[in-house]
């Protein structure tokens, strides 16, 4: 097929459907019109993307037949239902979806924070040539603890650096090396964080300040850099699917991870900005700091096992994504 060609021959009809769809009324003879368009173009699509499947071309006819059918069948979703649909099945579903390489980043993160951490208390000599004594001094007994200062500037801060963390492993994520290091330097910060309180006899200290916040804060550092791992893989190993169409919709999947991790690392902001540095007692910070992430994983196991087996991933619709021909009924 000559797309160039075939294009020109039908493009009046295109541009005739998608003006017809942005109408706010319409009369009886230009309903039928809508139809019969509506018809044509699905069965160009469906031409298109037989003889000549361009990416562009496939997309502009998908937009367009889905504005055409909305407008058909009156279909006018409120914004509070899509809203709704994206917590309760859509970001869900994408984190059910990458539950295992959230694990494996867990796992992998905390042990290089342990083995850091345990390899510098043994070894003196080297914690000292990375943080000078003096300066381990200082952070043990005032930075540490003064840097937990309640307030919303604080929390605001806090939630800033954190999505700053989580972005990065989201673009890096085609990279596969970008997130990775982005992790292990992290987890590298907090092993040495540890070994220094450890080498002053305050670790207990250590885990009383950044648990409540750091169970849910971190778990969302986790999410974000599986996210963009799942990336690199679908470029890596796209599967069944062509290379481009696998990568496009681990990408979109990717996007509503983003969407969805501005809320988690919110609620972590709060706790850490309210909870870390309040005069609540330890126990009750850290009960907070637990139920915070047992209700993470609850509606990661709970709501999105039902929108994953639900066919939910996180990407788009397939005529929004541009790959499943839109059908004309």
């Amino acid at each position: 097929m000559d797309l160039d060609a075939y294009t020109l021959a039908h493009e009046s009809d295109w541009v005739r459907l998608e003006t017809l769809s942005q109408q706010s009324r319409l009369t009886g003879a230009q309903v039928d019109e809508l139809v019969r368009l509506y018809q044509a173009t699905a069965t160009d699509l469906s031409m298109v993307r037989s003889g000549a499947p361009d990416a562009r071309t496939v997309m502009r006819l998908s937009q367009v037949l889905s504005r055409a059918r909305t407008k058909l069948t009156g279909a006018h979703a409120p914004v509070w239902s899509e809203v709704a649909r994206f917590f309760v099945v859509s970001f869900p579903a994408v984190l059910y979806s990458i539950r295992w390489w959230i694990v494996s980043v867990m796992v992998g993160f905390v042990g290089v924070a342990l083995v850091v951490g345990w390899y510098l208390v043994e070894h003196q000599d080297l914690l000292a040539s990375v943080i000078p004594p003096y300066e381990q001094q200082l952070y043990v007994e005032e930075a540490f603890a003064q840097y937990y200062d309640p307030g919303w500037d604080f929390a605001a801060q806090v939630g800033t650096n954190n999505a700053w963390i989580a972005a990065q492993c989201v673009a890096l994520g085609i990279t596969g090396i970008g997130v990775l290091a982005v992790l292990f330097f992290n987890a590298l910060n907090v092993g040495v964080m540890g070994a220094v309180m450890a080498s002053y006899g305050e670790l207990g200290l250590f885990f009383q300040l950044i648990t409540p916040h750091g169970l849910l804060e971190l778990t969302a550092v986790f999410v974000a850099g599986a996210a963009g791992l799942r990336v690199f893989w679908a470029w890596l190993a796209p599967g069944p699917r062509p290379r481009g169409q696998a990568l496009a919709a681990a990408g979109r999947s990717l996007f509503t991870t983003v969407l969805g991790l501005a809320a988690v690392l919110s609620l972590s902001a709060l706790i850490e900005g309210f909870v870390t540095g309040s005069d609540l007692p330890w126990w009750v910070k850290i009960v907070i700091g637990a139920v915070a992430l047992a209700g993470f994983w609850t509606y990661v196991l709970t709501l999105g096992r039902a929108g994953f087996r639900a066919g939910s991933t996180g990407d788009l619709e397939p005529d929004r994504s541009g790959y499943a021909v839109a059908t004309a009924g």
